[in-house]
């Protein structure tokens, strides 16, 4: 269930004991899990088609981690058979001068979901009591009392139908140094070398307990977070997957009721050409 998964409300998140290797609950090892993972893509397909077509209500996904926790890949694997009219993806980055002239929120709630829409943050509002924090980017006084400021701001947007999934990938340090090498080794993913990632490494510790607190001031009934192991890429794509299927098929959403067509013979007509043959 994706109860294993999930930050309850008011407990501590044992970030440091959660093991990111796991496997647990998946249907097997690599190759039965992604056989199952072929038919969750299916069935998300389809929970977005009608999410889409309903127009009501619309699914915010939040994806955190570590650098190269496989947030790019999460998005590639687990979202690449929805409809591209109603789905976007959305990265944040450094932010801009305009944007540092405003609330931290601001660049962030100009990206929120519309109705039928799903849409996926890679980093989000929370790289400000993350990297801000870190890096010492804002005093204390003023990243804690982001939390609350995000709760609020998540309140809002489930209060006018938007469903909030957030999930945190996690990676173990060795894993992480295998992928950074593998981006340096492998001339097809030299294009994801930052100078910034392998300096980051020096953070370790300060984004695990960053992490930590997170985690635990900011997940919430309404707008949980999910701790998804992710050293097995197989694994975080399935349990990323898992999990939005339960989401998504609570929100059950529907078709909307058809419009009544009407009778048979008038749209025969339609179809007919002006000597009566078939156009």
């Amino acid at each position: 269930m994706p109860d294993r998964f999930r930050v309850r409300p008011g407990d501590p998140s044992n970030l440091p004991v959660r093991n990111p290797s796991s496997t647990d609950g998946a249907p097997g090892g690599k190759l039965e899990t992604e056989a199952v993972f072929a038919d969750q893509h299916a069935k998300l397909a389809e929970l977005q088609e009608r999410l889409w077509a309903e127009a009501r209500r619309s699914l915010l996904v939040v994806l955190q981690g570590i650098d190269a926790s496989g947030k790019d890949g999460t998005i590639r694997h687990v979202f690449g058979g929805f409809n591209p009219l109603g789905t976007r993806a959305v990265s944040f980055k450094q932010p801009t001068d305009e944007e540092l002239a405003h609330d931290f929120l601001w660049r962030v709630h100009r990206q929120a979901p519309k109705a039928g829409e799903v849409v996926i943050f890679n980093r989000s509002h929370y790289e400000d009591v993350l990297a801000a924090r870190v890096h010492r980017l804002a005093p204390e006084h003023v990243w804690r009392a982001r939390y609350e400021q995000i709760n609020d701001y998540e309140r809002l947007l489930s209060h006018r139908g938007t469903k909030i999934v957030k999930f945190l990938l996690t990676i173990s340090r060795h894993e992480q140094a295998e992928r950074l090498r593998a981006r340096i080794d492998e001339p097809g993913k030299r294009w994801k070398l930052r100078a910034a990632d392998f300096e980051e490494r020096k953070f370790w510790d300060e984004y695990q307990a960053a992490f930590s607190d997170m985690l635990e001031r900011t997940s919430t009934d309404q707008t949980p977070w999910y701790v998804i192991p992710a050293d097995h890429k197989w694994y975080r794509n399935w349990a990323v997957a898992h999990v939005l299927i339960h989401v998504m098929s609570d929100m059950d959403p529907r078709y909307p009721t058809a419009t009544p067509l009407p009778d048979l013979a008038t749209l025969e007509a339609h179809l007919d050409g002006g000597d009566g043959s078939p156009s």
